[in-house]
């Protein structure tokens, strides 16, 4: 079989394997569940997703059984098909929309929005950061509390290396679960907004729902 180069393949096939998997599971073919639950019931769904608007932008949202894996700001330079494919690749191809399965994390994350809520309570699957450092640089990050900051020089110190501010910067600029991981309370030492995967309007936004000054 050649190589599946491109997510419409990937799409095409899964989806393929998965109507014939379902028909052959359920015998009786009316009255039938959405897909989503009849895929979950066979046992052919790893990662669902849903796409969100939010103040920020619309949010791609994704969980495996594990807990919430991605959430991802959508725009041009980061379409829907990149970060499905990213998902499809590094998780499983076995992806399908299934808003039910993040009902909590969209919950949450209108809470927040909203002002009502200053900690996530939800489960993570951190298997896209692989690395270790950059693992504990998110962890170290996820302990900052809502309407405080930090640096970029504290958090890689945190992390055990006190000289590794870039490396934490880059560590940062790859999360995979930004707002529920708040890489956005992170700043320069002189108090700089520094980066933000999601560009720095969305930074200074969420820093401002926060009640944080910032220029």
């Amino acid at each position: 079989m050649d190589e599946l180069n491109t997510w419409t393949d990937v799409v095409d096939a899964s989806t393929e394997a998965l109507g014939a998997a379902l028909r052959d599971s359920l015998p009786e073919p009316t009255e039938l569940p959405e897909l989503a639950v009849r895929a979950a019931d066979a046992g052919l769904l790893d990662v669902a997703y849903v796409v969100e608007d939010s103040p920020v932008g619309q949010l791609l949202l994704a969980a495996t059984e594990r807990g919430l894996v991605r959430i991802a700001y959508l725009y041009p330079e980061q379409p829907l098909d990149e970060v499905l494919g990213e998902l499809a690749a590094v998780v499983s191809p076995r992806v399908l929309s299934a808003p039910a399965r993040l009902d909590q994390t969209r919950r949450e994350l209108d809470e927040f929005f909203a002002g009502r809520r200053q900690r996530f309570e939800l489960a993570l699957d951190r298997r896209l950061t692989a690395a270790p450092f950059a693992r504990r640089v998110l962890a170290a990050t996820s302990r900052i509390p809502f309407g405080a900051v930090s640096t970029y020089k504290a958090v890689a110190a945190e992390a055990g290396s006190p000289r590794g501010a870039r490396a934490a910067g880059n560590a940062l600029g790859g999360n995979p679960i930004p707002i529920v991981v708040p890489c956005h309370r992170v700043l320069h030492t002189g108090g700089g907004l520094g980066g933000y995967t999601g560009g720095l309007d969305r930074k200074r936004t969420l820093l401002s729902l926060e009640g944080v000054p910032v220029d």
